[in-house]
C-alpha cells in the first residue's frame, strides 16, 4: 500500500494542479467577457448619443458631405416645377413641390382669383421648410420648386439649415436660382396651362406675383431667362453647385 501511494501520489498532485489552473483561466476568461459586455453597453450609448449630437450639427462622421437644397424659384408660369423636376432626376434626389403643401383653403383662394396674404403662406412656409430639413438632416440633396417671391419668404425656407445665421447667404445649405421671363411669355403659359385644368393658379394673378418679386443683390441669387431649354437649365445649375452636392453627379454633368 505504501508503494502504491508513492506511486500514484505524483500523478494525483499533476492532476489536482492541472484542474486548479484551468479553473483559474475558466474564471479569468468569464471576468474578461463580463467586463468587455459591460463596456460595450455603456459605450454604445455615449457613442449613440455622440453620433446624434454630430449629426444635428451636420458633422456626422458617416456623411461625407451636407445635403444642399437647390429652391428652383420664381412667379407662377415660368416653369419651375419642371426645371426642379428634371433636376432632381438627373441627381437622383427626392423632389419637392411647394404647391403640394398648400392647404385647401389656400389653393380655395387663388383658384378664385384672391391673392395670398402673408398669414396664408408662413404656415405653408413653414411646412415646407420641415420637409427640406428633414432631406437636409439626414446628408440628402433636394429640388424644390417654389415662388419663394420676397426675402422673408426665402429666410423661412432657409431655416431648414439648422446652422444658417440670417444674412449668411454664402454658407447655408438652402440655395435659389430664379427663372426670369417677359410677362407676356409667362401669362401665354399660364392660360394654356389653366385652359387645360392643369393648375389653380389663374393668369389673373401673375400681377401681383411680379409685384411682390424681390431679389436683393447680397443673396447672391443666380438668375435665369425661363426661355431657355429646361435641360440647359438643369445642366448649369448643377454645373454652378457641383462642388456642394452630396450627390454624384453623373459624368454628362
Amino acid at each position: 500500500m505504501e508503494l502504491k501511494s508513492a506511486t500514484w501520489a505524483p500523478q494525483v498532485w499533476k492532476w489536482t494542479k492541472w484542474r486548479r489552473t484551468r479553473s483559474a483561466a475558466v474564471g479569468c476568461c468569464r471576468r474578461r467577457l463580463q467586463l468587455t459586455t459591460l463596456l460595450s453597453l455603456t459605450r454604445e450609448p455615449v457613442e449613440s448619443e455622440s453620433r446624434r449630437r454630430s449629426a444635428m450639427a451636420g458633422s456626422d462622421p458617416l456623411v461625407a458631405r451636407p445635403g444642399l437644397a437647390i429652391v428652383i424659384m420664381g412667379v407662377s408660369g415660368c416653369g419651375k416645377s419642371t426645371v426642379a423636376a428634371l433636376l432632381a432626376g438627373a441627381l437622383g434626389c427626392s423632389f419637392i413641390e411647394a404647391d403640394d403643401y398648400h392647404s385647401q383653403a389656400n389653393k380655395a383662394k387663388m383658384s378664385n382669383g384672391i391673392p395670398l396674404s402673408d398669414a396664408d403662406r408662413v404656415p405653408w412656409l413653414e411646412s415646407l421648410r420641415d420637409a427640406i430639413g428633414d432631406r437636409l438632416d439626414r446628408g440628402e440633396d433636394v429640388a424644390v420648386s417654389c415662388s419663394a417671391l420676397q426675402l422673408k419668404y426665402r429666410e423661412i425656407l432657409r431655416a431648414a439649415d439648422r446652422s444658417y445665421n440670417p444674412g449668411d447667404y454664402v454658407t447655408c445649405r438652402v440655395k435659389f436660382v430664379c427663372l426670369r421671363a417677359s410677362a407676356e411669355v409667362i401669362t401665354e403659359r399660364m392660360q394654356r396651362r389653366s385652359d387645360e385644368g392643369k393648375h389653380f393658379m389663374p393668369a389673373s394673378l401673375l400681377q401681383s406675383q411680379l409685384d411682390l418679386l424681390q431679389i436683393n443683390d447680397a443673396e447672391g441669387i443666380t438668375e435665369v431667362d425661363a426661355t431657355v431649354r429646361p435641360d440647359d437649365i438643369v445642366r448649369d445649375t448643377i454645373a454652378q453647385f457641383r462642388e456642394k452636392l452630396a450627390s454624384t453627379v453623373p459624368p454628362c454633368f
